[in-house]
């Protein structure tokens, strides 16, 4: 049985990069090696990045959208995570929102959290691994 990973929104936008080969490659690994999981926090965040960033068209990001969805479970970010993100940016001193996708993670049961953005290797709340992958 593969391990539960949090994706983190940078994951999900390097696959969709057409400049960053090796970094899309590395992203397309994670789904072979995990049970993939995310948060709608981070579909919102891709699809932002996708539209305003890189320019996107939206029936594009929609295509995305679906197949993100055919390979992790989505879960809603809940008001349990809203007050768990809280506690973690004060305890680990990560932006809120960093901490809101730790706290979705922690909430769902991930043993990783696949991200560029945070300590890799760092362990949160004593049960959720950092990995930066790249």
């Amino acid at each position: 049985m593969k391990d539960r990973a949090f994706i983190d929104t940078n994951v999900l936008i390097y696959l969709y990069s057409e400049d960053e080969f090796e970094k899309r490659e590395t992203s397309k690994s994670v789904f072979s090696a995990y049970f993939c999981v995310t948060s709608t926090q981070v579909l919102n965040e891709l699809s932002n990045v996708l539209i305003k960033k890189f320019k996107v068209p939206t029936t594009e990001v929609l295509a995305a959208i679906e197949e993100i969805i055919e390979n992790c479970e989505i879960n809603v970010v809940s008001v349990y995570s809203v007050k768990k993100a809280l506690d973690i940016s004060d305890k680990y001193r990560y932006s809120y929102y960093d901490s809101l996708i730790l706290a979705s993670a922690l909430e769902n049961e991930c043993k990783f959290l696949i991200t560029e953005d945070m300590q890799d290797g760092q362990i949160i709340d004593k049960c959720l691994t950092i990995l930066n992958i790249f």
